[in-house]
């Protein structure tokens, strides 16, 4: 007898433009969750900072919350309700008794519950002259530990984000643990997209020989802040 073929899953890696109302990108999201469901997707992939982007560091601050806090909660009651996986990369997580943030990827199965957790840990710091100048060290506490990758219905998955993939050491690490697919969910600004957005997510895949999901933030967030886009997701061969 022939041995059957392993089940093709179906992923859904979004897109958005955050602005500083937590409401109005939860609605967002809202929507783009119950469209992968209806297109029978078993795991929606958010990109960083879906929760909000805010216009300052200052506002950052004042807007996060704890991941025990209401806001959690309605993502958490998103994934129960639609009986979906959600990869939430970059909440704000407020540190208690800080005036900073933890730049959190959580990992929630379809019963709602939290199953993973990584806060950043490389922290994206540029300045580039007439073009991009972003300090997240200035609100930002950085992560401490790489996570071990996590069971899911899609594969087992190795959680970074954004800047992370600049790092091949990081994403080594992972698969040396068993990750299967690795993911930088991203707020990249168009500078520095433009100039290696795709090319770093292909050399991450091939040299790890894992499949890479980015979920990208996109266009002009408020005066200050605007997002390269191009969520993608590349093969072991670094086909996009």
């Amino acid at each position: 007898m022939s041995e059957l073929a392993p089940r093709r899953r179906l992923v859904a890696v979004a897109q958005c433009t955050a602005t500083s109302d937590p409401q109005h990108n939860f609605e967002v999201t809202r929507d783009l969750v119950r469209q992968a469901k209806a297109c029978k997707a078993e795991m929606v992939f958010l990109p960083e900072a879906f929760d909000f982007i805010a216009a300052s560091s200052q506002e950052s601050v004042v807007l996060a919350e704890s991941i025990d806090g209401p806001r959690m909660s309605s993502y958490l009651d998103l994934a129960r309700e639609n009986r979906i996986w959600l990869s939430l990369g970059g909440f704000h997580e407020k540190v208690a008794g800080k005036e900073l943030v933890y730049n959190t990827h959580l990992i929630v199965d379809e019963n709602g519950r939290i199953v993973s957790k990584y806060s950043k840990t490389h922290l994206f710091d540029v300045e580039i002259k007439g073009k991009v100048s972003l300090k997240e060290s200035n609100y930002t506490a950085p992560g401490t530990a790489i996570v071990p990758p996590v069971d899911t219905p899609v594969g087992k998955i190795g959680l970074g984000i954004c800047y992370d993939m600049r790092f091949p050491e990081f994403s080594l690490s992972l698969v040396k643990q068993g990750a299967e697919i690795l993911t930088y969910p991203s707020a990249f600004t168009v500078a520095t997209g433009l100039a290696h957005w795709e090319v770093l997510l292909r050399a991450r895949a091939i040299e790890s020989q894992c499949y890479v999901v980015a979920a990208a933030q996109t266009g002009k967030h408020n005066d200050k802040r605007q997002s390269y886009g191009h969520s993608m997701v590349v093969d072991p061969w670094g086909c996009v």
